[in-house]
C-alpha cells in the first residue's frame, strides 16, 4: 500500500459563504513534490422522504453550476456545528414542508474526494407530518411526488441526474429488497 504523502504547506486561497479553497503542497512517496487544490466543505445531508403512500418527495430547483433546473432529493449543507440529524429535520421542513417522524441512516459518501472534503450523510425519512420552516431566500423550489417505479424511470431517462439523488433512490430501493 502506498504511503500517505507528507503535507509540506497549506494555505487558504479563498474563503466563501459555503466553502473554502486551500492550496496544499505535498511530498509524495519517492520525493516528488506536488500541489493540490482542496475545496473544504462542511458536509451535507440528503433525505429520501417517503410518504405514507410509499411515494418519494423530490424538489426541482435551479442549479447554476449545472446550467438549469434539476429534479433532486431534498438536501442541504450542514450549518457550523450542526449535527446531521438536526439538519435532516430542518432541511426537510424548509424544502418540502414536512417533518419526519422517523429518520433512518443509509450511510453516506464523498461527493468527489479528488478535490473536495464534502461528505453527504444519507437518510430515509418517513412518518411525515406537515410542518413548514422558512427556506433560504435564494431558493425557488417546486415539490414533485414520484413512485419508486417513476423515480427509477426518471434516473434511466436522465431526468434525475445528480449523484446524491441517484444514490439515494437506489440505496432506498435496495433496502426494500433486503
Amino acid at each position: 500500500m502506498p504511503a500517505a504523502p507528507r503535507l509540506l504547506s497549506s494555505k487558504t486561497v479563498y474563503t466563501g459563504r459555503l466553502f473554502d479553497v486551500e492550496l496544499d503542497e505535498l511530498e509524495m512517496d519517492g520525493g516528488v513534490v506536488t500541489k493540490r487544490e482542496i475545496l473544504r466543505h462542511p458536509g451535507a445531508v440528503c433525505m429520501v422522504p417517503v410518504t405514507t403512500a410509499g411515494e418519494l418527495l423530490f424538489v426541482t430547483q435551479y442549479r447554476h453550476a449545472a446550467g438549469g433546473l434539476l429534479l433532486e432529493l431534498p438536501a442541504g449543507t450542514l450549518e457550523k456545528g450542526e449535527e446531521p440529524l438536526a439538519a435532516v429535520s430542518r432541511e426537510l421542513q424548509e424544502e418540502v414542508g414536512q417533518k419526519p417522524g422517523r429518520i433512518v441512516s443509509m450511510g453516506g459518501f464523498y461527493v468527489a474526494p479528488g478535490y473536495t472534503t464534502e461528505y453527504i450523510h444519507l437518510f430515509v425519512c418517513d412518518q411525515l407530518v406537515p410542518s413548514v420552516l422558512d427556506g433560504d431566500e435564494d431558493e425557488d423550489i417546486e415539490i414533485e411526488q414520484l413512485s419508486a417505479a417513476e423515480a427509477l424511470a426518471a434516473i434511466d431517462a436522465g431526468r434525475i441526474r445528480d449523484a446524491k439523488s441517484v444514490i439515494g433512490v437506489l440505496r432506498w430501493l435496495r433496502s426494500l429488497n433486503r
